[in-house]
């Protein structure tokens, strides 16, 4: 049976990151290369993967090269970096879904680039990235930035199970 992946801030061709996130990468083609691998390690070709934005930093057709070789379908869900360029040159680049705002997920999960404000009393939890190895406090937020989860996407289960321990500690 197919899985719900979630992952972002890739930062694909932003040989910059690599400093500003300590990334343990040589340079930016290595950070691909592995990059590409770890998804497809995770992701079947059956599987959807939600990318929750700043996907990359490369021409249109550098960016289609790494989209078809990842498995899966794949939405994303534009970041700060990814609005600069349209919806349709991102389904051109090959996303099989795109969408400008945040998405909720089962009812109950918010899918957003940046965290969206959440205070006590709201029932969500909002599954974000933007803030890199940074992580909001709180029941209501989950980060799934690659830079926590060794560039590897998690599954929903993953997520709502982490959600759960945490909702129990509360």
């Amino acid at each position: 049976m197919p899985s719900d992946f979630f992952i972002s801030d890739h930062h694909f061709g932003h040989k910059l990151i690599i400093d500003f996130e300590s990334r343990p990468f040589a340079d930016a083609d290595e950070m691909t290369d592995v990059m590409i691998q770890k998804w497809n390690a995770a992701v079947g070709s059956e599987d959807k993967v939600f990318h929750l934005g700043d996907f990359s930093f490369l021409n249109q057709e550098r960016t289609q090269e790494i989209v078809r070789k990842l498995n899966g379908y794949k939405f994303l869900v534009l970041g700060n970096h990814d609005r600069g360029r349209s919806r349709s040159w991102w389904l051109d680049a090959g996303f099989d879904e795109v969408s400008e705002y945040p998405v909720l997920y089962k009812d109950f999960f918010l899918l957003s680039h940046e965290p969206v404000y959440m205070n006590k009393h709201m029932p969500y939890v909002n599954v974000h990235g933007h803030i890199h190895g940074q992580k909001y406090e709180g029941k209501n937020y989950f980060n799934v930035c690659v830079e926590h989860w060794d560039y590897i996407p998690l599954t929903f289960e993953q997520i709502r199970d982490a959600v759960v321990v945490s909702e129990e500690q509360a």
